[in-house]
């Protein structure tokens, strides 16, 4: 009977991996999820962009009823988007996707447009490409 144990055992021990076989397979799980990983972070920063995009239409369209209510008139830089903020569906001023408030100014200042609606992008900063770069309402 010991020598079938001692059988089975040697058996069982040839046919489990070896230490360089999981090394193995934990080396490819690790490719695999960076390369995975940083085209999802691409995907998320996409998806931010065209959020905050219509984070921007829904401020301008907000600026339009309080143009229409004040006799054609935008809120004045120094009176800010808080000024229109009852014309928001949930009574507040929307932030971009990344958390950050918009910047307004009326009249505008780089652009012939009544009014600028701006989100300095993931970096929070003017300027930069990608996810970082600025979006402006007269762009869109």
């Amino acid at each position: 009977m010991q020598k079938t144990t001692t059988r089975n055992l040697r058996r069982s021990l040839r046919r489990g991996l070896t230490l360089v076989e999981i090394m193995v397979v934990m080396a490819i799980l690790g490719v695999l999820m960076t390369v995975l990983g940083g085209a999802f972070m691409g995907m998320l920063d996409d998806g931010n962009v065209e959020a905050t995009k219509l984070g921007i239409g829904k401020v301008e369209q907000a600026l339009n009823v309080y143009a229409i209510k004040n006799r054609g008139k935008y809120p004045s830089t120094a009176d800010g988007l808080e000024a229109a903020e009852r014309y928001f569906g949930d009574g507040q001023v929307p932030v971009d996707a990344w958390g950050n408030p918009f910047q307004y100014y009326s009249p505008g200042t780089r652009s012939d447009a009544d009014y600028e609606v701006i989100s300095l992008g993931k970096d929070g900063e003017e300027g930069g490409e990608d996810a970082d770069a600025d979006i402006n309402s007269w762009e869109l």
